[in-house]
């Protein structure tokens, strides 16, 4: 399930793109190996209205090309650096030619989504830009005879009609009550004049309240991971909000194939589900993991590891997912982490006060080394030893107002029956998902200083 929360903590990546591109032995694209590297700087997140933010971004692109008959398909290794900011927005080019268009990494959900506006500029937009599908050579809209645009589709739970011109319409609700609605469409996603991904099926939105739109990379067969047959995607997000001694926020790293530091990452394995295991509150879709429990300082919790699996209705569902800013969990997970908090700091607890109608454990004024200090390191627990720690001096968020708040919300609150790993609690860890394999990667590294 996807969260697109008012209190999203975003990750920006943005890329204004510079191509050195070593000469081809051979023509034919579909042999070659790629090696692409992205380096890139973004701008942070100043928007009163809690949407994504525009601004100037700057970065380079390197891609080497090695000549390997025995390939038949193009393997992708890409690596971005982003600036941490509030969210992960990576700047891809789409269509022919290609128009750089900014989209929110999203492992909790399937469908991606550009927005789409004929009112371009004639020449190569700026990233902030829509895209203007009548620039582009290789875009179509899908009519509604499409089978993707036909009613229950097993693994595409999204609403479609047929628009006025007989095109496939699609609606989308995201669990704040966001939505998000438009035409399918097929593009394609332009690296360089021979490197290209096939004809994507992705959503395109016409929403002028918004520039930003989102790259799905669930495990749904429509995500962009599987239709461009990605194995594997990493990222390491940076300290929030620590600055470098330029005054510029700190640049973390995102891989689309291989990463160099897997070696030493430790796995847990995904849980699956069949198709014809359809529960209610279940998403088959999302990145299922097997948590085993929630220690405090020295103390584990008293928390039964059955919470953090689905039940028989899929409630209890435990996901990662890298469009939530907090971490979410079910009430009896919840209630327990709050009665340890209580226990460590409950004086100092600011009462009365509910942070996004979904996080109750807040405090006004008040240091927050502290009170880290009080409380102690935080660790989600898996199997075989993994953990995803989050240390004492960065277990509170900073919502503003001179407030800051344990990052962790009431998963009911938000109308889901799920346990959401979000991405402040996966600050300076590599988090690597392994399509193939069906695991999930973790190792430590101080995501602001990687090469």
């Amino acid at each position: 399930m996807a969260v697109k929360s008012k209190m999203h903590l975003f990750l920006f990546l943005s890329l204004f793109l510079f191509l050195s591109l070593s000469a081809a032995e051979n023509n034919d694209s579909s042999t070659l190996p790629l090696s692409l590297s992205f380096p890139l700087t973004a701008v942070r997140h100043n928007s009163s209205s809690g949407s994504e933010s525009s601004g100037t971004f700057r970065a380079a692109l390197i891609a080497n090309r090695k000549q390997n008959p025995r390939l038949r398909t193009a393997s992708y290794n890409y690596k971005l650096l982003f600036k941490y900011s509030m969210a992960l927005i990576v700047s891809l080019p789409i269509g022919t030619p290609p128009q750089t268009q900014q989209m929110v990494l999203d492992t909790g959900s399937q469908l991606s989504w550009i927005q789409c506006d004929k009112k371009a500029p004639k020449v190569a937009p700026p990233p902030t830009a829509s895209f203007d599908p009548s620039l582009s050579s290789t875009f179509s809209v899908l009519p509604c005879s499409h089978p993707v645009c036909k009613p229950r589709i097993p693994d595409f739970t999204l609403p479609t009609s047929c628009d006025q011109n007989r095109l496939c319409h699609y609606s989308y609700f995201y669990a704040d009550g966001t939505f998000a609605e438009g035409n399918l469409v097929r593009e394609k996603f332009t690296f360089s004049r021979s490197v290209t991904t096939p004809p994507f099926i992705l959503g395109c939105a016409k929403d002028p309240s918004d520039s930003q739109g989102i790259l799905g990379m669930n495990l749904g067969r429509l995500s962009f991971a599987s239709q461009a047959k990605i194995n594997k995607f990493s990222y390491c997000v940076p300290t929030r909000g620590r600055q470098t001694k330029s005054g510029s926020l700190p640049t973390g790293s995102f891989y689309l194939g291989n990463n160099p530091n897997s070696r030493w990452f430790k796995y847990v394995n995904l849980l699956t589900f069949r198709q014809s295991q359809r529960m209610p509150n279940l998403d088959p879709l999302a990145f299922t993991l097997p948590m085993q429990g929630i220690r405090i300082g020295a103390r584990r919790l008293n928390i039964p590891a059955t919470v953090f699996r689905p039940d028989s209705s899929g409630s209890g569902q435990t996901m990662i997912d890298s469009g939530s800013e907090f971490t979410f969990l079910v009430d009896e997970a919840y209630n327990k982490v709050r009665e340890e908090i209580v226990r460590l700091v409950g004086p100092r607890i600011k009462k009365g006060y509910v942070y996004g109608g979904v996080a109750d454990m807040c405090f006004q004024g008040t240091d927050a080394v502290a009170i880290g200090r009080l409380v102690g390191d935080m660790a989600f627990e898996f199997e075989k030893g993994v953990e995803i720690v989050a240390p004492k001096e960065r277990i509170l968020a900073d919502v503003g107002g001179g407030v800051h708040c344990l990052a962790i919300g009431r998963s009911n609150m938000l109308g889901a029956a799920s346990n959401i790993i979000g991405n402040f609690h996966q600050q300076n860890i590599w988090v690597e998902f392994d399509l193939v394999g069906r695991r999930v990667g973790f190792g430590k590294a101080d995501c602001s200083r990687l090469p």
